[in-house]
């Protein structure tokens, strides 16, 4: 799950191969990578609720925006009540 093979069909094809990306490497973009045990070990499913509510924390104690908002849990929730008319019948569903 942190392993990525990565393929890069642009190289010249004496140097053309898979390359390794460790995706839970220290010093990677990642922001929470630092916050658990280390690197090469599985953060699963139930480590980004942690982080959100972390987040949500966070922005509360510093006064900061806290994303998702509600106008996005909105948005989503008409997508995804779209879907189920769309598969009932077997239409498309303009989202309003």
């Amino acid at each position: 799950m942190n392993r990525l093979k990565f393929f890069n069909n642009l190289e010249p094809s004496d140097r053309q191969g898979f390359t390794d990306i460790l995706v839970t490497q220290p010093g990677g973009a990642h922001p929470f990578v630092g916050q658990w045990w280390p690197p090469g070990h599985i953060l699963g499913y139930e480590h980004t609720f942690v982080h959100t509510v972390s987040d949500f924390v966070n922005a509360c104690l510093t006064g900061s925006p806290v994303q998702p908002t509600f106008l996005d849990g909105l948005n989503n929730q008409k997508v995804m009540e779209a879907v189920e008319q769309s598969a009932a019948s077997k239409q498309w569903v303009k989202i309003r």
